[in-house]
C-alpha cells in the first residue's frame, strides 16, 4: 500500500553540527531564552532537549542565583538521558554532574525515594533526577514554598493536564502560583491524546516559548534523506498479515496492540511467540543480556531480537540494560514491545517503526514515529507503518473498525503537517505576482495581533492536532462533509474551544491560516517553466490564482480520501460512509446556510432536488439540509 506521506530532506547537517560551546542549533536557540522564569521548549525526539536543559540549568545555578535543579522524567528508563556529562570538553563553561545518590531513576518504589528527595532540598546537593511519580509523592509531603530558589524541569511535559484532577498539573500550577521556582517544560508534542489542554490559557501565557520543529530537525541531518508514513489494512487477525509488512532486513521496532483493544488476541505472549515462529527458530537466549538469537527461515541468518513484552522483571531489566548500550547496527535487529520503547527510547539505527492497531493518542503516535527518525550512518530512509483492521460491513464491530481506521489516517495527516516544511503565506494584492519562495493568496487576512502571530508561528501544529482530534472533523476523511462546512463551521468551533479569548476577527485570521496551511500541505507543487502549479482536489491550479475563497472550497483531507477510496473496495467504502451517516452531527443553522447555495446550484444543474437515498454522501447531506430548511420555514410560518 502506498505511503500517505513521503517527505524528502536536504541533509544540510545544520541540526547536528555544534557551535563553539558545543550546542546544536536547537540547543543554542533554547539557551538564548535561559533567563525566562517559565520556559516551554517544544522540540522533536533526538533534537537534544536533555542537553539543552543541562546548559540552561547550569546557567541558572551559576549565573542566575538558583540553588538547585530538579529534573523529573515520566519513567526510569529516560533518566539516563540526564546522566553526568562532560560539557566543558566541547566548549561550555562547566560540566553536568549528578551524584549517584541523587539519581532516583533506579529500581525500587517511588514512595521510598521521597526521603532522599526531601534531604536533597534541605542539603547542599545541586542536581537531582527523579520520576514524575517521585516528584508527586514528594510534593504531597511538602508545599510549594519548599521549591523556592529551585529550577524544576519536567520532561515529556504533555503528561501534565489542565484538568483539575491531574496531580502533576496541579503540582505545576501550585509551584507557579506559590513559589519563586523556575520551570522548564520540555516536550516533543505539546498536545495530549484526550481533549484536555496541557496548560490552562492563563498559565500558558506566562511561559516563554521556544519551538524547533520536526522539519528543521530532519532537514538538518547528515544521513537521513526521506521519511515515509503509511498504513496497511488486514482482515481477520493481524498475525495473518504481519508477514507482509515485517522485514527483518530492516532494523525494526514492532509495537503489538494493547491487550484491551480489538486487534489483540488477549494473549500477548502468544502473539510474540507467533511472530518469532514466523521469522524462524529461537536458537538461544543470551543469559547475560536476555537477547534472543533467532535463526531466520528465509536464509538461515542469525538475528538478534529483544522481547520487551516479557513480564519477568529481571529478564526485561537485562534486556533494557543491553538496549541502552547499543553502539553498532549489528547489536540488534528487532525489538518487540507493547507499552515500552516509546518516549525517550533511543535506538538510532532503527529504520522501521511498525505499529499494530490504532493508538488512541496522537502524542503516542508521534513518539513512536520518533523512534525511527534518528540520524545514523548508512540510514537513508525511515518508515512508519500502521497495520490496522479493515472495516467489514458483515461484522458487528464495524463502527469501531471505522473509527479506528479514520483516526489512524488522521494521525498520518497530523504528521504530514508536523513533518512538512513550514510555509509562510501572505495576503496578495490585486495584480501582484507571487515571488519565488513565497505563497501569496488573494483575500487572506494577515496576522494583526501578537496573539495571532504567536499561534501561527509557535502553536499552529498544536491547533491542527486539536482539529484533527475532533470527531466531526475526522469524519471528513471519508468524503461525507462538504468542504466549506468543514472549513467554515467545524474548524472554527475547535478554534473557539481552544482559544476562547480571541476576538471574532482574530479567530478568522487563525482559521484562514490553518485551512490554507492544511490544503497547501496536502497538495503537490510542480514547476512548468517560470510558473508554479499546485495540485488540489484533482486539478492543477496556478499558484498566482490562489484565493481564500478557492481554498475554502477544498477539503484539506482530499488526498487522504483519494488514497482511501483506491485502497478499499466499494462495499467497504460504502460501509464506512454508512457508519458515519448513522452517527452524523445534527444539522445546524450554520451548515444549512452554507449548503443552501449549493442546493440551488444542484437543482439548477440536475433539474431535481437532492435525494436523501443517493449514493453520493454529499448529495445525501444536501438533501438533509433541504429537509432541515423546509422544517425551519414551516416552524416560522414562512
Amino acid at each position: 500500500m502506498p505511503d500517505l506521506i513521503h517527505v524528502q530532506y536536504a541533509t544540510t547537517g545544520e541540526s547536528t553540527s555544534t557551535d563553539a560551546m558545543g550546542m546544536r542549533e536547537m540547543q543554542a536557540r533554547a539557551y538564548t531564552a535561559r533567563a525566562a522564569q517559565y520556559l516551554l521548549l517544544k522540540a522533536p525526539p533526538a533534537s537534544g532537549k536533555s542537553r539543552a536543559l543541562m546548559f540552561i540549568a547550569l546557567d541558572k545555578l551559576h549565573h542566575q542565583g538558583l540553588k538547585k535543579a530538579i529534573i523529573a522524567v515520566p519513567e526510569r528508563s529516560i533518566g539516563g538521558s540526564f546522566d553526568s556529562t562532560q560539557l566543558s570538553k566541547h566548549g561550555f563553561f562547566t560540566d553536568w554532574t549528578v551524584p549517584p545518590e541523587h539519581n532516583l531513576c533506579t529500581p525500587g518504589g517511588d514512595k521510598g525515594k521521597v526521603g532522599v528527595f526531601k534531604k536533597f532540598l534541605e542539603g547542599d546537593g545541586r542536581i537531582l533526577i527523579c520520576t514524575h511519580a517521585t516528584l508527586r509523592f514528594a510534593f504531597d509531603e511538602l508545599n510549594a514554598a519548599a521549591f523556592n530558589g529551585c529550577l524544576l524541569a519536567v520532561d515529556e511535559f504533555h503528561h501534565v493536564s489542565g484538568n483539575e484532577d491531574s496531580r502533576l498539573g496541579e503540582l505545576v500550577r501550585s509551584i507557579m502560583s506559590n513559589s519563586t521556582a523556575h520551570l522548564v517544560a520540555m516536550t516533543g508534542s505539546y498536545f495530549r491524546g484526550d481533549s484536555q489542554p496541557v496548560l490552562l490559557p492563563e498559565d500558558e501565557a506566562k511561559f516563554t516559548g521556544v519551538t524547533y520543529n520536526y522539519y528543521e530537525q530532519l532537514n538538518g541531518y547528515e544521513h537521513l534523506k526521506s521519511l515515509g508514513i503509511g498504513y496497511h489494512f488486514y482482515q481477520g487477525r493481524y498475525m495473518t498479515a504481519i508477514g507482509e509488512v515485517l522485514d527483518t532486513n530492516q532494523k525494526t521496532i514492532l509495537h503489538i496492540p494493547h491487550v484491551r483493544t480489538g486487534e489483540s488476541t488477549k494473549d500477548k505472549h502468544g502473539e510474540v511467540g507467533a511472530i518469532l515462529d514466523l521469522i524462524g527458530e529461537v536458537v538461544s537466549a543470551d543469559p547475560e543480556t536476555g537477547v534472543l538469537n533467532v535463526k531466520r527461515k528465509s536464509d538461515g541468518k542469525m538475528i538478534k531480537v529483544a522481547d520487551l513484552v516479557d513480564d519477568d522483571e529481571q529478564r526485561r531489566s537485562r534486556v533494557i540494560g543491553y538496549l541502552r548500550k547499543l553502539e553498532k547496527p549489528e547489536d540488534m535487529d528487532l525489538i518487540i514491545a507493547l507499552g515500552m520503547a516509546k518516549e525517550g527510547f533511543d535506538w538510532k539505527f532503527c529504520e522501521h517503526a511498525l505499529t499494530v492497531g490504532y493508538r488512541g493518542s496522537l502524542t503516542e503516535v508521534i513518539q513512536i514515529i520518533g523512534r525511527c527518525t534518528r540520524d545514523s550512518v548508512g540510514k537513508k530512509h525511515a518508515q512508519f507503518t500502521n497495520l490496522i483492521a479493515q472495516p467489514d460491513a458483515k461484522q458487528p464491530d464495524v463502527a469501531l473498525s471505522v473509527n479506528n481506521m479514520l483516526k489512524a489516517i488522521t494521525c498520518s495527516l497530523l504528521m504530514e503537517q508536523v513533518l512538512a516544511p513550514v510555509i509562510k503565506f501572505k495576503p496578495k494584492q490585486d495584480g501582484e505576482d507571487t515571488p519565488k519562495g513565497e505563497i501569496r493568496i488573494k483575500g487572506l487576512k494577515g496576522a494583526t495581533t501578537d496573539r495571532v502571530k504567536k499561534i501561527i508561528e509557535q502553536d499552529i501544529n498544536d491547533l491542527k492536532a486539536a482539529i484533527l482530534g475532533d470527531d466531526a472533523v475526522t469524519k471528513a476523511i471519508a468524503g461525507t462533509i462538504d468542504p466549506e462546512v468543514l472549513n467554515k463551521v467545524l474548524i472554527p468551533k475547535v478554534i473557539e474551544t481552544k482559544y476562547p479569548q480571541l476576538t471574532a476577527e482574530e479567530k478568522e485570521q487563525v482559521r484562514q491560516h490553518v485551512v490554507v496551511g492544511s490544503v497547501i500541505a496536502g497538495g503537490e507543487i510542480v514547476h512548468e517553466g517560470d510558473k508554479r502549479f499546485i495540485r488540489m482536489a484533482g486539478q492543477f491550479i496556478n499558484i498566482d490564482d490562489l484565493s481564500i475563497d478557492l481554498i475554502d472550497s477544498i477539503n484539506p483531507f482530499q488526498r487522504a480520501y483519494e488514497i482511501l477510496s483506491k485502497q478499499v473496495d466499494v462495499p467497504t467504502l460504502k460501509a464506512i460512509q454508512d457508519c458515519i451517516a448513522a452517527t452524523r452531527i445534527q444539522m445546524t443553522d450554520d451548515e444549512a446556510i452554507l449548503l443552501f447555495p449549493k442546493i440551488k446550484a444542484f437543482v439548477q444543474t440536475h433539474q431535481r432536488e437532492p435525494n436523501i437515498n443517493a449514493l453520493d454522501p454529499l448529495e445525501q447531506r444536501m438533501a438533509s439540509a433541504l429537509i432541515f430548511i423546509k422544517k425551519q420555514r414551516q416552524q416560522r410560518g414562512q
